[in-house]
């Protein structure tokens, strides 16, 4: 008790406060110290937050108008050096920038390297939705899949559009007929 009295003789001699007032304004003063200090990043922080915006502020990659479903898949966020793309109704759009929300563990993460259009038709995260396929779709669902195409088109860019497999596979045969026609063509004209 003898301490408790000294405590506070010390404390109203040096600063005019009752004890019950100095400590008042003292927890008051650690907890705006602690408020403030939170809303600044701590330096190891910072860094990875650096890291993670440099990748978003890339310039996107173009990746053409053939590209398959399966080459789609390997953009789905589990390279962190590769960009993160997504597809709605074939159109194959760059989401790094919203990594948060599209990179693994993120809530719409599943939509990742794939044609989502029938599970944002369907607001589903079934993975029997996820896939490009609108065929059976209601008027409105069809609306609301057109809603997020519109957002997807003002807010990502568009870097590339998805063909099916057996049109990929075409496109591969009629490159190697056109090839050859042009080596033949070049023989012919070599041996005149």
């Amino acid at each position: 008790m003898a301490i408790w009295e000294t405590v506070a003789e010390s404390i109203n001699h040096y600063t005019g406060l009752s004890p019950t007032a100095f400590f008042t304004i003292l927890a008051l003063m650690y907890v705006t110290y602690k408020v403030v200090s939170g809303m600044f990043v701590a330096a190891d922080d910072y860094a990875s937050v650096k890291r993670a915006n440099e990748f978003a502020l890339r310039e996107p990659v173009q990746m053409g108008d053939a590209v398959t479903e399966e080459e789609l898949r390997a953009y789905d966020g589990s390279d962190p050096n590769k960009p993160l793309l997504m597809a709605i109704k074939g159109q194959i759009y760059d989401v790094s920038r919203s990594r948060m929300f599209y990179g693994p563990g993120g809530p719409y993460a599943l939509f990742a390297g794939r044609d989502a259009s029938r599970a944002l038709a369907l607001m589903s995260f079934e993975p029997t939705d996820l896939t490009g396929n609108v065929e059976g779709l209601s008027e409105s669902e069809l609306e609301v899949l057109q809603d997020w195409e519109y957002k997807f088109m003002e807010k990502y860019v568009k870097v590339g559009q998805l063909v099916s497999k057996t049109s990929a596979s075409k496109e591969t045969e009629n490159e190697g007929e056109a090839s050859k026609l042009h080596e033949d063509k070049s023989e012919e004209t070599r041996t005149e």
